[in-house]
């Protein structure tokens, strides 16, 4: 069965560079344009990582990070930021809400698939 990633952006260009990516990797992946579109596709469906963005609109990934970390189910679910931060105090803040990795855009497909495959749920 294959594993599936939640896309979390405002970008839809983003997102759809990341779901290519994704599916052409064997993966299912989701779509959300912010954290509370994204609580709100979450439900009950098994999501083995999630890569979020930081800055978006509705509420931005850190807020979307710590609510995810309050949810029983998803309390242990992977998370990459995918994100323009690069500022320490910005990834400390991301690691301190349950951050996993955190990767500055652009990024190269290759280095995503490397993160995604290390830290994806069995």
């Amino acid at each position: 069965m294959a594993k599936t990633i939640m896309v979390v952006d405002d970008s839809a260009s983003i997102r759809q560079v990341m779901n290519l990516t994704l599916s052409k990797a064997g993966y299912d992946v989701v779509e959300a344009s912010d954290g509370s579109d994204a609580l709100g596709k979450l439900g009950a469906q098994r999501i083995n990582l999630i890569v979020c963005d930081v800055n978006m609109p509705n509420m931005d990934g850190i807020s979307f990070l710590r609510n995810l970390k309050e949810k029983p189910a998803h309390k242990f679910t992977p998370v990459i930021m995918l994100t323009t931060e690069s500022q320490e105090s910005k990834k400390q803040e991301g690691k301190a809400a349950g951050a996993r990795a955190w990767i500055v855009k652009p990024f190269k497909p290759e280095q995503m698939l490397d993160a995604v495959s290390k830290l994806v749920l069995p």
